[in-house]
């Protein structure tokens, strides 16, 4: 991490004359990165907050676990599995299919 022959000690020492701050966030259980259409999910990540003058710039060190965020309410999925007496999966799908319609999932669902 630190450039070859340097001192970390110094480095840190240097860093700080710079207005430079760096701070470990210990025992890090998970950190969550939501955008419009997905969100990824660092497990036990590694994560380092550097403050310079102010300005702090956080970095995240880990694998994230990928999942695609869904534009289907959780109550719509459950009306549609109680009225076409369907598997929560199939409710999702016809959802999906039906942009959202939830009497034309029902109707699709029930004429299967």
């Amino acid at each position: 991490m630190f450039p070859k022959g340097m001192n970390p000690k110094k480095l840190k020492q240097m860093m700080k004359q710079m207005g430079i701050n760096v701070e470990v966030i210990n025992d890090v259980k998970e950190v969550k990165i939501v955008t419009k259409d997905k969100e990824l999910i660092f497990k036990d990540a590694e994560v380092t907050i550097m403050d310079v003058k102010g300005s702090k710039t956080y970095q995240i060190t880990g694998i994230p676990e990928e999942k695609e965020i869904s534009s289907i309410k959780r109550e719509d999925i459950d009306l549609v599995m109680e009225k076409a007496g369907v598997t929560e999966e199939d409710a999702k799908k016809a959802l999906e299919e039906t942009d959202g319609d939830i009497a034309a999932a029902i109707m699709k669902l029930m004429d299967n």
